[in-house]
């Protein structure tokens, strides 16, 4: 058997319901979970390097307020949790721009404890994993990230940045070829790059999915809602690739997908 992680990263307070709703429902009437990386308390003034606004920004009123928390945001809130194919997964705080690569360990942990807080408090479980903004951690962050969660999930992992006592567990997982592995009781995991992306050819995207997923036990599949949609318009021909998805996974024998939770204590590498 193998596993898939479907982590779609950037909801937040400003996320159209339907927008979710269009993309995923074909998951979520076929049994396929979708984690949702969802940030608690979103700053509506983020920029990429360029200058340009966020893309997960694309619905952005100017009334809108600086930081708004994914509670701010009633009517969302009730759609995720009357659809328990979504998992809440905690991603990142504000989602500025690199905010957890920093060696500030006071101002990391507040970070991490006050978004699981504003998650909470919307009436969401408390997330047992933790994605990174950019996928940038910091060593600090690393620590801080393993002390609180059981899963982290994230792009790749550097020797340089990772806590020295992690040294010898990641030359294990380097010297096997391993893209997960786990310290202590966290299970770190990598992926493959955003597999479902528009900057992707479009051509050739399903079939590279199909590679990548028979290369490795468990494989997670990452996107990105707002690139279904850049400039409030729906890319056709993108979305049919995630609905394509949808169903080659629903109709495989030999996959099964899973929510993260379920990979806090199940012996899936």
């Amino acid at each position: 058997m193998r596993y898939v992680v479907i982590r779609d990263d950037d909801t937040n307070a400003l996320t159209p319901i339907d927008y979710l709703e269009r993309l995923y429902r074909p998951f979520l009437d076929r049994g396929l979970p979708v984690n949702l990386a969802t940030i608690p308390n979103v700053r509506t003034d983020v920029t990429v390097p360029g200058g340009a606004r966020e893309g997960f920004l694309l619905a952005k009123k100017e009334t809108d307020p600086l930081c708004s928390p994914i509670g701010s945001n009633p009517a969302l809130v009730s759609y995720l949790r009357a659809n328990p194919g979504y998992e809440i997964v905690h991603h990142g705080f504000h989602h500025e721009y690199f905010e957890f690569d920093s060696n500030d360990r006071r101002a990391v942990a507040a970070r991490l404890d006050d978004g699981a807080r504003m998650l909470m408090d919307a009436g969401f479980p408390r997330s047992e994993t933790f994605v990174a903004p950019y996928d940038k951690l910091s060593r600090t962050s690393l620590e801080e990230v393993a002390k609180r969660f059981r899963v982290l999930s994230t792009g790749w992992f550097e020797l340089r940045r990772l806590p020295l006592a992690w040294w010898p567990r990641y030359a294990w997982k380097r010297a096997r070829r391993q893209p997960h592995w786990r310290v202590g009781r966290t299970r770190l995991l990598s992926h493959p790059g955003c597999l479902l992306s528009c900057h992707r050819d479009y051509g050739g995207m399903v079939d590279a999915i199909w590679r990548n997923v028979a290369s490795r036990r468990l494989t997670v599949l990452v996107t990105h809602w707002w690139e279904y949609f850049r400039e409030g318009r729906p890319d056709e021909a993108f979305i049919n690739i995630l609905h394509e998805t949808a169903r080659r996974l629903a109709d495989a024998r030999d996959i099964r997908v899973i929510p993260f939770r379920e990979l806090a204590n199940a012996g899936v590498n």
